[in-house]
């Protein structure tokens, strides 16, 4: 088991069960506190989204009979983690409704009563101030879209480049692979020259000894013609 992987899950195990503690306690909760604490809640459903690419990346990066658990642990966060986002949505959903609700109601006492705030001016009393409202809420709609839209894109390049570094990473276990090869090639090219080497040397001796007993053989025949001849 990874250290690395261990030491992440720790973190993620923290994470998640604070932010399940935030969500209980947002769902009693009202107005500015609500938010607030929704807003919490973001900011660690982000984190918790950093730590499983993170134990994704280190996982996908072991031995085969490794990852695959840590694989299946990972999936398990995973879907622990969409049941948070889908809670945190599901109480913002419903801090947002009961905020529209309660904007009705305001609007629908101020018409039906003809109620009149002192020192204002006929707060979206008039049709033009009511269209210039829906335009804004428009273009609050529209924004909102395009941050969602961001966001997917942003998330997607970080899926890329998770599967970018665990090519590299692969690709660095090959060229590792193949640079101890050409150590042991090396090896035995030094092993071969030096096994030559010597086998070289032991030519010339013998070449040498070659050469002196023929060279003896021939003074003896020499003398032995002489003394054979002189008789």
């Amino acid at each position: 088991m990874s250290e690395v992987f261990e030491g992440y899950e720790r973190q993620y195990c923290e994470i998640s069960a604070n932010l399940s503690k935030k969500l209980t306690s947002a769902s009693l909760l009202d107005g500015e506190q609500k938010k607030q604490k929704i807003s919490e809640v973001k900011t660690g459903v982000d984190d918790a989204e950093a730590l499983i690419r993170k134990m994704d990346l280190e996982a996908r990066g072991l031995q085969p009979n490794v990852k695959a658990v840590l694989l299946a642990k990972l999936r398990e966060y995973k879907s622990d983690l969409n049941n948070l986002k889908s809670e945190m949505k599901r109480i913002s959903s419903a801090s947002l409704n009961q905020a529209a609700l309660n904007l009705f109601f305001f609007f629908f006492f101020c018409l039906e009563g003809n109620i009149i705030i002192k020192n204002c001016k006929c707060l979206l009393v008039s049709a033009n101030q009511r269209d210039r409202l829906l335009v804004s809420t428009e273009r609050v709609n529209k924004s909102s879209d395009r941050i969602q839209e961001s966001r997917k894109v942003m998330l997607e390049t970080e899926d890329l480049g998770v599967a970018l570094l665990q090519d590299l990473h692969q690709q660095r276990q090959s060229l590792s692979h193949a640079n101890n090869t050409l150590h042991g090639v090396d090896d035995n090219v030094s092993r071969s020259k030096r096994i030559i080497t010597s086998m070289s040397r032991r030519m010339n001796r013998n070449k040498w000894i070659i050469g002196a007993v023929i060279t003896v053989l021939v003074i003896a025949i020499i003398v032995i013609l002489y003394f054979k001849l002189s008789k």
